[in-house]
């Protein structure tokens, strides 16, 4: 699951979520990022205690909405603060049969361009997956998780991930199952082609008011001999397919103009709600 935005989540969606953790008790739960609308305490506060209270393996990743936006200070030299009641499970390593989750770094506290709000893939963090995936046990695949899809599309120069296409092309190398990520607020389900090789893109809605044309929802992953499976969980019950946008977007915001990919479903709202 991804894009919670607390402070402006949608409660309904997120009880149902509980209800079906509660109910089918999945190995894991990947979370990435983007807990909070402004990363303000009290977002904070109602992000951690609801991860807590999942009774199952969690780990979360790091969003740009979860850097501090209005303490600079805090922002470059302690972003993970507000995290601290829930660290353990932050950029956590989770081992499953056959498989591991591992975490990869995509959100930053600065950059070199004007728009934060995109992913940047430094050297170090990009070592830092590797590492972890070189050390996994013969046999185990890895299933990277991130909040920004790694691709650099855009024009101008802006790229969405700074980074992503040589990110993508490493995890070519290894095998990756498949790349978990969130950001854009649509699902979708891609391959991407490498030098290497090609790579699994796999990304989740969110469970926010920010729609952007998809309802509120979240991914079922099931792992088995024959691969992962992908089903995109939602209240209306419309079909995997359908929510699924056929192509990452250039940024994170509602289609607005032509070209730019919309779920089949076509819930595309008429403005952002307000955030105060």
């Amino acid at each position: 699951m991804s894009d919670i935005h607390f402070g402006l989540e949608d409660q309904r969606a997120l009880d149902w979520v509980v209800a079906e953790i509660a109910e089918r008790r999945p190995d894991a739960v990947a979370i990435t990022g983007d807990l909070t609308m402004r990363a303000r305490h009290h977002e904070f506060t109602a992000a951690c205690e609801w991860i807590s209270a999942l009774d199952v393996p969690v780990t979360v990743e790091i969003g740009n909405h979860d850097m501090p936006y209005f303490n600079p200070i805090e922002r470059f030299f302690d972003p993970y603060r507000r995290f601290r009641s829930i660290e353990g499970v932050v950029e956590k390593e989770i081992d499953l049969p056959g498989a591991a989750i591992v975490p990869l770094k995509t959100a930053a506290r600065a950059q070199w361009r004007l728009n934060w709000s995109k992913g940047w893939i430094t050297g170090a963090a990009l070592k830092e997956c590797l590492d972890s995936i070189d050390a996994l046990p013969v046999g185990v695949r890895p299933i990277v998780a991130c909040h920004h899809p790694l691709v650099e599309v855009g024009t101008h120069g802006t790229a969405l991930t700074r980074g992503g296409n040589n990110a993508l092309a490493e995890l070519a190398k290894r095998n990756v199952l498949a790349v978990l990520s969130g950001h854009v607020h649509d699902a979708f389900d891609l391959v991407q082609d490498t030098p290497n090789g090609k790579v699994r893109m796999i990304g989740a809605g969110t469970l926010s008011q920010r729609l952007r044309s998809s309802p509120p929802s979240f991914n079922e992953l099931h792992l088995s001999d024959a691969g992962l499976k992908v089903v995109v969980r939602n209240l209306e019950q419309v079909p995997s397919e359908d929510m699924m946008i056929p192509d990452v977007p250039e940024d994170a915001l509602p289609p607005r103009k032509p070209g730019e990919p919309v779920a089949p479903v076509g819930r595309i709202p008429a403005e952002d709600p307000p955030v105060h």
